[in-house]
């Protein structure tokens, strides 16, 4: 069921505070201390964990991946010392995710969201997220490509909240993020269509 927010103004600060979050490029930001150059500028000139290792390593992606995941976690968990209601975590969780993908300090220009929906997802319930990445490492064990594993597992996050909490907010939420999350991809499903996904 849907619950309403005890203060409008908190709510409103939360949400605020995870898309300004979300808004940090952790791609960005790592190349620029790391010396590489602009992920936007090279490879798929994405700024997300997979191009930053393309252009500088396992430790470059590593960095990327964690600061990414917790720019999701953290306002969520933040969230929570201020409400346990799921409509407010719901919408902070969104907002962070929409903070990564339109980022207002890189011109709206983000990426395309897997490790930032993931640890959004993480803040609102571990046993989904746990879910989730084992979805992730079967699909990619069995088919050796990144972008299905991750498709995969965000169209299967609705049931997985259905399955561990039946929260109607949270199956919204979670088919929300999938919908964005397959629109950002919809390059690497024609590739996958086309057989030609690396």
């Amino acid at each position: 069921m849907f619950f309403v927010p005890d203060d409008p103004i908190i709510l409103i600060s939360l949400i605020v505070f995870g898309y300004l979050t979300g808004s940090v490029s952790a791609a960005i930001i790592t190349c620029k201390f790391m010396g590489l150059p602009d992920p936007r500028t090279q490879g798929s000139n994405n700024p997300g964990a997979t191009n930053v290792m393309r252009i500088g390593g396992k430790k470059a992606a590593a960095i990327t991946l964690i600061g990414d995941m917790l720019k999701g976690l953290i306002p969520v968990l933040i969230a929570r010392l201020f409400s346990s209601d799921e409509l407010t975590l719901a919408l902070v969780a969104v907002a962070a995710f929409l903070g990564h993908l339109y980022p207002l300090f890189f011109g709206f220009k983000g990426g395309k969201g897997v490790a930032t929906s993931l640890g959004a997802i993480a803040g609102v319930s571990w046993p989904v997220v746990l879910a989730m990445i084992f979805s992730w490492l079967i699909v990619a064990y069995g088919f050796k490509i990144s972008s299905m594993a991750a498709l995969v597992a965000s169209a299967l996050s609705p049931f997985f909240f259905w399955w561990f909490s039946g929260s109607l907010t949270y199956m919204i939420m979670s088919t929300f993020i999938a919908i964005l999350l397959i629109w950002r991809h919809r390059s690497n499903i024609q590739r996958l269509l086309e057989g030609t996904e690396k």
